[in-house]
């Protein structure tokens, strides 16, 4: 759906410009509305380029934030287990031991429900979507485990990942992950607001703007007229 959205505001600047070409072919275009002269027009459509561009960088960032946690949490779960199976074997009291299967249970069952692609749209309507709810929630669950790992005594593992001062930094890098997750969708999202506003404000956007060239070129040659057929096939697209 993002990438669909995205051709079609592309479309609608790359006419703007293609529009601009045309008009200019027109001595006496000379409109009495400020935001029709070719200048303010020319800039508009700059200004356009550079949201677009904006929007691209913010999104291949939101990206990049998503793989790399989702490179993180590959390994949560195997990771939950092998300190479950170390715990097995130190003859804890139950109630521990039992509370400890009892967080690796959750972690297990929670990491199920985040998606495979876990990616931002336009059209998303959930403020919290369930991804990110377990995200959180595994990465929480994770930290009460390795708070639990930290009062027992007889948990002196060898194997260097599994340490509890190395599952803790394991655990931050998860929590700073999302973070950057949630820092770079706030930027994306704040650049489709910019973007919605340069395109389609009902005063001065790109869709309105290039409107109402069309029907000043109407009312300047008529409807019939070639410089009016010239450019009334430039398709705009409101979304």
């Amino acid at each position: 759906m993002a990438v669909q959205y995205e051709t079609g505001h592309a479309k609608n600047v790359a006419n703007l410009q293609k529009l601009i070409e045309r008009i200019k072919t027109y001595s006496n275009y000379n409109p009495s509305i400020d935001n029709l002269k070719i200048s303010e027009v020319e800039a508009l459509y700059n200004k356009s380029i550079v949201s677009l561009n904006n929007i691209k960088d913010k999104r291949v960032a939101n990206k990049e934030a998503i793989y790399k946690r989702q490179e993180l949490y590959k390994n949560l779960k195997s990771k939950s287990t092998r300190v479950i199976n170390l715990l097995d074997i130190l003859s804890l009291k139950d109630g521990t031991f039992s509370h400890a299967k009892s967080l690796n249970k959750l972690i297990q069952g929670n990491n199920k429900s985040i998606k495979k692609e876990d990616t931002y749209s336009e059209d998303e309507t959930k403020s919290i979507s369930k991804s990110r709810q377990s995200y959180t929630e595994v990465a929480e669950n994770f930290s009460k485990l390795v708070q639990l790992l930290e009062t027992i005594n007889t948990y002196i593992p060898n194997t260097e990942d599994l340490k509890t001062e190395n599952l803790k930094i394991y655990h931050k890098n998860l929590v700073n992950i999302t973070t950057e997750v949630n820092k770079t969708e706030a930027e994306l999202k704040t650049e489709l607001i910019t973007r919605n506003k340069i395109l389609y404000n009902k005063e001065n956007g790109l869709y309105e703007i290039a409107q109402n060239i069309k029907k000043y070129i109407k009312s300047l040659f008529g409807a019939k007229s070639p410089q009016y057929s010239n450019i009334s096939r430039i398709i705009f697209k409101d979304f």
